[in-house]
């Protein structure tokens, strides 16, 4: 848990960072969503993460309450709902810190006339001001990019037993495995070495299915030289892992070798890249380039690769960006510098973010190369870049699904740290 001087000095530097003037500040976690069919549960409930983060745990129905009038430190207070008998006899739920939540309204009141922005989930009866509220969060967003040295413990957490999920793998992907069972050994893993879950729905892709970018574990299993690629991580207090390796089940195809290859060349350049003041649409395109460049060479497509980047051309096998921010949840904090608007480049249309990398940013770097049938098929496609790609090649190729590589990086203020370097990312 977060110790009480580390969120002091949390709120205290996003409260310099906020355009509130007079304004104050409220902050909703949200309410549990019951399950559809009225048995009596509800969804896993989660604060919205602007709330977590500025109350420092979790509370259903809780408000954090700002007023900077009252200064960066003495400003900030957290109100609770209390905890009912039934949910102390049935769930064993204790009572959140805070003021209770009856006294919010009298705590507005005593400020009433003053503009209120409001953040997180939504507070009933009470929207705020819609373009002050888009401002806050836009900065609260920027200020909480740099992550802070609890943040940091917390993903290195979520990294170590996440590097125990992986260490698993290499000696269970055998022929006749199924997804499904390599899911389980892997979060059994995650599990038993610190992590309270994982940190979004584990990926395990085998054969064609490893071009499918967001694939939920099936009971498909592995064929002997078949690609295998498992995308997942753990969760500690919220902060999360976000990994990528791509097995072969046996001894690698040539091609697949060179594919492999490709892909890897390509992503520890683009780490190397990760400097603070680097944009990153520019490493995103300088890592298009690079996959590009290996994919004339294996006579897949054709042409100078800068030029089939600006055409678009390399998203028909790297359909996705090079990466996004990471750390309370996935993308925690991806998007545009402040005052940045949509680059209008179709070479960039695919990015999840445009900003200067800067010191303490957590970022993913994940170049991939696919042969996705959805894509490859499309006629529009096949007419557009009928000149680009060598189709029958690709014909031969659909089968094989894809190779993706994924690590965290602590930006730095030189080289980046690779968190997850000792996760193997050697094809054999």
């Amino acid at each position: 848990m977060i110790s009480a001087d580390v969120l002091a000095a949390r709120r205290a530097r996003v409260a310099a960072a906020l355009p509130l003037g007079r304004a104050l500040l409220l902050v909703g976690a949200g309410q549990p969503i019951p399950l559809p069919e009225g048995s009596d549960q509800t969804y896993p409930f989660r604060s919205h993460s602007e709330y977590l983060y500025l109350a420092g745990g979790e509370c259903a129905g809780g408000v954090v309450a700002f007023d900077p009038l009252e200064g960066p430190v003495d400003g900030w207070q957290t109100f609770v709902p209390p905890v009912t008998e039934a949910e102390r006899v049935w769930e064993g739920r204790r009572q959140a810190p805070g003021r209770p939540i009856e006294e919010l309204a009298r705590w507005l009141e005593s400020r009433r006339g003053r503009p209120v922005a409001v953040l997180g989930s939504r507070l009933p009866d009470l929207d705020g001001d819609p373009q002050l509220s888009d401002r806050v969060r836009e900065a609260l967003t920027h200020a909480r990019r740099p992550k802070d040295a609890h943040e940091i413990a917390c993903v290195r957490r979520a990294v170590a037993a996440t590097v125990a999920g992986f260490a698993a793998l290499p000696g269970r992907l055998q022929p006749g495995v199924s997804e499904r069972r390599i899911q389980i050994e892997l979060e059994a893993e995650f599990l038993r070495h610190g992590g309270d879950r994982t940190g979004y729905g584990t990926i395990v892709g085998t054969g064609p299915n490893a071009a499918v970018l967001h694939f939920e574990p099936s009971d498909r299993t592995v064929a002997a030289g078949d690609f295998v690629l498992v995308d997942a991580g753990a969760e500690v207090e919220r902060y999360v892992a976000d990994v990528t390796r791509t097995f072969v089940a046996g001894k690698p195809s040539p091609f697949q070798r060179d594919l492999y290859q490709v892909v890897l060349a390509a992503q520890e350049r683009a780490i190397a890249r990760c400097r603070p003041g680097a944009e990153w649409k520019e490493i995103h395109l300088a890592a298009a380039i690079d996959l590009v460049e290996g994919l004339v060479s294996l006579g897949i497509m054709r042409g100078e690769p800068a030029s089939l980047v600006e055409q678009e051309a390399h998203t028909l096998f790297f359909p996705h960006g090079l990466g996004h921010m990471v750390g309370l949840g996935v993308r925690d904090g991806s998007g545009r510098a402040p005052g940045r608007t949509q680059d209008p480049r179709a070479s960039l249309r695919t990015l999840r973010m445009d900003l200067p990398l800067a010191p303490g940013y957590l970022v993913t770097v994940e170049p991939g190369l696919y042969f996705i049938p959805a894509l490859l098929n499309d006629p529009g496609r096949r007419l557009r870049f009928s000149s680009c790609v060598d189709w029958t090649r690709v014909e031969a190729c659909l089968p094989l699904g894809g190779v993706r590589i994924e690590d965290n990086l602590l930006v730095t203020d030189g080289a980046p740290e690779v968190l997850t370097r000792e996760i193997p990312k050697a094809l054999d």
